[in-house]
């Protein structure tokens, strides 16, 4: 695969207008443009931005959450319609690739999704996260082996995992075998229960997503959501729910198979984009270190057994006559008859 040895990339750092999909793709729209205009080869946008991460999911009981349950429906993108038509356009009218994380809806199914788009629009792969973490499973389906893949492109062989999938060390492993170059790590805002659940924090997931880096020898295009003061008063945080979230958790990056930062942190309340330029001979350097499915890896201790099956929960058979069973089986005689 021919490939520049440079590409430009940017990581956005944003707040969706939540759970309205037109406005996300409009704000997404405008964040596109100006990741263009300073020269990007790709954009990425964290977990479920498209239209906006559920957070009513872990801020009240299950009956009170159901209020949000037809308007995220409602907004959440379906492959095929014209909203997901405006964001392949995204891609083509500013001639750049696009990771999106959305909300992927499918017949009366929601999934956590990520789908690549080339710069002329069209989808070059479409993946869903294989285990909802914790709450997450009130409302979405879970993947397959097949949506552990990566896609080769005319910038480098690109995966995408969404957030807690970057805790899943066979997950990380299945992509790195696959020789991933440039990898999307899609995460919402770190504002949940900062207080008692420090493992959900921007500190431990930052250093998950370094660590992904390293492991993999790959660049990490770390992309993280914004939550604003809109959002808190969609979910009635201080009103009709406690104050387990909270404004700001952005904290989007860009790290290199050495782990190191390749861009300046925004403060976690700013919204903007990261953007730094990726060299693929670093990767080359990192290699020569430790590659994990290649000369590093020890297959006669230690190995992967990923199953890329895909399955369906409806299987349909024809039904024929017992007649025509057996003489297709040759179970009848027809010439003594």
């Amino acid at each position: 695969m021919s490939q520049s040895s440079t590409v430009k990339v940017a990581a956005v750092q944003a707040a969706p207008i939540v759970f309205d999909l037109k406005a996300c793709l409009n704000k997404a729209a405008k964040l596109t443009a100006q990741a263009k205009k300073q020269g990007c080869d790709l954009i990425a946008f964290g977990e479920a931005w498209f239209p906006g991460y559920p957070f009513q999911i872990w801020l009240g009981a299950p009956a009170w959450s159901l209020q949000y349950t037809v308007p995220y429906y409602d907004n959440s993108l379906e492959v095929g319609t014209p909203e997901f038509e405006a964001l392949c356009d995204i891609a083509r009218q500013n001639n750049i690739m696009v990771s999106a994380g959305i909300s992927e809806r499918s017949g009366g199914s929601l999934y956590l999704s990520q789908c690549l788009i080339d710069k002329d629009g069209e989808v070059l792969s479409m993946r869903r996260k294989l285990k909802p973490t914790h709450v997450e499973r009130a409302i979405f389906g879970e993947g397959y082996g097949h949506d552990l893949a990566v896609t080769k492109t005319d910038i480098g062989n690109i995966g995408q995992l969404c957030c807690w999938e970057h805790m899943q060390p066979l997950s990380k492993f299945a992509l790195y075998s696959q020789q991933e170059q440039i990898h999307v790590a899609a995460w919402p805002s770190f504002v949940v229960y900062r207080e008692n659940a420090y493992a959900l924090g921007i500190e431990v997931n930052m250093a998950a997503t370094r660590t992904y880096a390293v492991e993999g020898q790959c660049f990490v295009i770390a992309a993280t959501s914004v939550m604003n003061q809109q959002m808190l008063d969609y979910f009635k945080v201080g009103t009709e729910t406690p104050p387990f979230i909270e404004l700001g958790g952005g904290s989007s990056m860009i790290f290199g198979p050495d782990g190191r930062e390749l861009a300046e942190y925004l403060p976690e309340t700013e919204e903007g984009l990261v953007i730094a330029e990726l060299d693929f001979d670093a990767i080359k350097m990192a290699k020569a270190i430790a590659d994990p499915a290649g000369h590093y890896s020890k297959p006669c201790s230690t190995r992967l057994l990923l199953n890329k099956t895909p399955l369906s929960p409806v299987v349909i058979e024809e039904a024929i006559n017992e007649g025509q069973i057996a003489l297709e089986s040759g179970g009848i005689d027809t010439e003594s008859e």
